[in-house]
C-alpha cells in the first residue's frame, strides 16, 4: 500500500470505490458496538467478585477501634488513608477518603473555590471578574466540563510527549486570572503520556501570579499498567513542598478501575493547610462518607503491593484489547500515512490523530456502520478540536472478538474520510 497522498486521482477514486463496497458490506452486518467511554468490561468486574465474601464477621466492621457502620471520621478511616498514601507515595495525614467518585471530589474542590474560595484565595472565584483555567489537550472531557460549567474561560495548552507544554504553562500562569490547570499525569487521557520528571519538576516549581492557583492532579491511572512492569511515579505533594509550593496541588485517585467502577472509593491528597480548609467546608456538607465500603476496600486491597497484584489480573484482560487496536492501526493505517498514534503501556485509551479535517467525518461513518465512539472534539475545551483531528478510542468494554470488528469498521471509515479530504 502506498501513502494516500502519493496516489493519483484515478487511484484514489478506485481505492474509494473499493472501500465503499467494503463499508456497505460491514454496514449490512447490523452491528451495534460501543467504544464511547472507558468502562471496564464485565470480565474485569467479575475478577473481584470475591470482594463480597469479606466482612462476614462482626469484627470486620471494626477498624482501629472505629465502628465503620456509625457516624464519624469525616476524612475517612485511618486504615483507608494509609492505603491510599501507600499507593500514591504521600503521607496518610495528607489523604482525605471520600465516596466512590474522584470526579465528584474534583467538582467539589472547584465548587468550593467558586463559592467560598480556597485556602489562599483573596476572594471566592464567583467574585472575580474573570477566571481562566488551563486545559492540556487532548484531554479529559469531563474535566473540561466541570470548569466550563462554572463559566471559566478555558485555555488550551498543547500536549507533548513529555506532558503539557510547560513553556506555555509557565507563560500562562503569569496572568493572575489563571486559577488552575487540569492534569492526568500518568497514562494521560487520551494520549497515554507519562509526564516526564522534568515536566513534574517544572510543575512543582511554578510561580503563578494567582496566590490560589491550583494544580488538579488527577492520578487516575497511577497503578494501571497493562504492558510491562509497574512504572514508579514521583509524589507531586512532596515535590511541591520542597519547592516552597506545598498548597498548590490537590491530587486525586480512586479504585474505580481497580475494584468496582460504580462502587469504589475515591480520595484527594493535599497539604495540611488545604486539608484544614477543606474539612472546615466539608463538615457543613457531610457527616461522613461510606466507611463500610472503605473498610471493605482496605481488607481487599491491603496495600500497594497487593493492589498491583490485582492489577495484573486486569492487565491480562486489557492487554490483548489494546494490542488488537494498535495492531489493526499498524496493519491498516500506518502504510497510508493518514494518521498517527502511540502504543500506550497503561491507562484506558488510544489517541488517534487523523488527517486534519477528518475526525468528525470518520466518526459519522462509524456510527452509520454501527460503531459508537467518543464524539470528535470531546478531548478539547468546549468540544472544539481546532484541527478536527483527534479521535479517542476506548477499547476496554467490548470483548476482543467485537473489538476486532469495530476496528475493521474504524479503519475503513478512517481511510474513506482521508480520501474524501484529499479529493476524489
Amino acid at each position: 500500500m502506498k501513502p494516500y497522498a502519493q496516489l493519483s486521482p484515478e487511484e484514489r477514486r478506485g481505492e474509494y470505490a473499493r472501500l465503499r463496497t467494503e463499508f456497505d458490506a460491514l454496514k449490512a452486518r447490523g452491528l451495534s458496538l460501543n467504544m464511547a467511554r472507558g468502562k471496564p468490561s464485565k470480565v474485569q468486574v467479575d475478577l473481584i467478585n470475591d470482594m463480597f465474601q469479606l466482612m462476614q464477621d462482626p469484627q470486620d466492621y471494626i477498624s482501629d477501634g472505629i465502628d465503620v457502620r456509625n457516624y464519624g471520621e469525616l476524612a475517612g478511616l485511618p486504615a483507608a488513608k494509609a492505603l491510599f498514601a501507600d499507593i500514591l507515595g504521600c503521607r496518610p495525614e495528607q489523604v482525605f477518603v471520600g465516596g466512590n467518585s474522584s470526579l465528584q471530589l474534583m467538582y467539589d474542590t472547584v465548587s468550593k473555590g467558586y463559592t467560598h474560595g480556597l485556602a489562599h484565595s483573596p476572594r471566592p472565584w464567583c467574585r472575580e471578574e474573570t477566571v481562566r483555567w488551563l486545559c492540556p489537550s487532548p484531554g479529559y472531557d469531563r474535566h473540561f466540563r466541570i470548569t466550563e460549567s462554572f463559566g471559566f474561560e478555558l485555555i488550551t495548552i498543547p500536549m507533548t510527549e513529555d506532558g503539557p507544554d510547560m513553556d506555555a504553562v509557565e507563560e500562562a500562569v503569569k496572568d493572575p486570572a489563571v486559577k488552575g490547570i487540569w492534569c492526568v499525569p500518568k497514562y494521560s487521557n487520551p494520549d497515554g503520556v507519562i509526564y516526564s520528571d522534568e515536566t513534574i519538576r517544572r510543575f512543582a516549581n511554578l510561580k503563578p501570579a494567582a496566590p490560589d492557583f491550583t494544580i488538579m492532579w488527577d492520578n487516575a491511572y497511577c497503578i494501571h499498567e497493562f504492558e510491562g512492569d509497574y512504572v514508579e511515579f514521583p509524589d507531586i505533594l512532596s515535590l511541591c513542598e520542597a519547592a516552597g509550593n506545598p498548597d498548590m496541588v490537590f491530587e486525586f485517585a480512586s479504585t474505580s478501575k481497580v475494584t468496582l467502577p460504580g462502587s469504589g472509593v475515591a480520595c484527594f491528597a493535599c497539604s495540611k493547610t488545604n486539608m484544614e480548609h477543606m474539612e472546615k467546608q466539608l463538615t457543613v456538607q457531610v457527616i461522613s462518607f461510606d466507611k463500610v465500603n472503605q473498610q471493605r476496600h482496605v481488607l481487599y486491597l491491603r496495600d500497594k503491593a497487593h493492589s498491583l497484584e490485582i492489577m495484573k489480573r486486569h492487565a491480562s484482560v486489557m492487554g490483548p484489547k489494546f494490542r488488537c487496536v494498535a495492531d489493526a492501526l499498524d496493519r491498516e493505517i500506518a502504510p497510508l500515512d493518514i494518521a498517527s498514534w502511540k502504543r500506550p503501556r497503561g491507562g484506558y485509551f488510544v489517541s488517534v490523530n487523523a488527517m486534519a479535517g477528518t475526525a468528525k467525518r470518520t466518526l459519522a461513518l462509524c456510527r452509520e456502520a454501527g460503531v459508537t465512539m467518543t464524539d470528535a472534539g470531546a478531548t478539547f475545551p468546549y468540544g472544539k478540536d481546532p484541527r478536527d483531528s483527534n479521535i479517542r478510542v476506548a477499547p476496554s468494554l467490548p470483548p476482543v472478538e467485537e473489538l476486532e470488528q469495530a476496528m475493521e469498521i474504524f479503519c475503513v471509515c478512517l481511510r474513506m474520510a482521508a480520501l474524501e479530504q484529499l479529493g476524489l
